[in-house]
């Protein structure tokens, strides 16, 4: 595969480091966008650290920079900030979660999960897009969930937020069929991530449950395969969309569920 260069948001911690390390693992250039400048910087050193011990020298293909994804102005200045870099790959990655009940949700917090996580997917991209389409080649990734298929209670802003990223997709691959630039949603059931990590937390608190129930009993019951998603299938799920025989696909909500939508 050709060396590409990879911006990945909120690329400062769990599934977006993880995405960036096996990037640069692989070759490509990567640019680690967090909203937090110390954690981009932080990542980054922690990445050239590991490719180190791993017996690469990864320090030419990485760096970090702080934007709000939300914010269009500074999403829309990200081309001259990254100079002579065109960004070929666009991982839209950055996200929060907040469970509560609709009528306990408070209105700023829903707010905010749409504009990071369905809004800042749109300005990226289209701050990307006209490079790409220069370049004949580009591909939007977007880490989805399995709630971009299904729902769960008490999780109304976030489902909205990534059933939302597969209509957007569908829309950018009508918009861009006449080139070689595809935008596709990958849905991970449950990844043990931080995130994740609060979530437990918080849907423990809301059930009523034990921390180890809320695992077993909620996030892997509808899950035939009874496991967290590891970082490294979405890399290199994310890996093959990028090469040239994935050029046709586009538009996809690709599953990586443990068969949980087969019910």
């Amino acid at each position: 595969m050709n060396k590409r260069t990879v911006f990945v948001t909120g690329g400062a911690s769990g599934i977006g480091y993880g995405i960036a390390k096996s990037m640069v693992l692989n070759g490509h250039y990567v640019v680690i966008a967090d909203i937090n400048e110390h954690a981009a910087q932080e990542a980054v050193s922690r990445l050239i650290n590991e490719c180190e011990q791993q017996g690469v020298d990864c320090s030419a293909n990485i760096r970090a920079v702080a934007v709000d994804v939300c914010d269009a102005q500074r999403v829309s200045a990200l081309p001259d900030k990254l100079g002579e870099l065109h960004v070929d790959v666009l991982i839209n990655n950055a996200g929060i979660q907040h469970v509560a009940k609709l009528e306990d949700f408070p209105a700023h917090k829903w707010q905010q999960l749409i504009n990071i996580m369905l809004v800042g997917p749109a300005l990226l991209t289209q701050t990307f897009l006209p490079a790409m389409r220069e370049n004949n080649f580009g591909r939007i990734i977007n880490i989805g969930s399995i709630h971009s298929l299904v729902a769960s209670p008490y999780k109304s802003a976030y489902v909205s937020a990534k059933h939302g990223l597969l209509g957007f997709a569908k829309t950018l691959a009508l918009e861009t069929g006449n080139s070689n630039i595809t935008i596709n949603t990958l849905c991970p059931a449950y990844v043990k991530t931080p995130l994740v990590e609060q979530q437990i937390a918080a849907q423990a608190k809301e059930n009523n449950l034990t921390e180890d129930d809320v695992i077993n009993k909620i996030m892997l019951e509808p899950m035939p395969k009874k496991q967290f998603v590891e970082i490294d299938e979405l890399a290199d799920t994310a890996l093959f969309l990028m090469s040239d025989s994935a050029r046709n696909i586009t538009a996809q909500a690709i599953a990586l569920d443990g068969g949980w939508t087969a019910r």
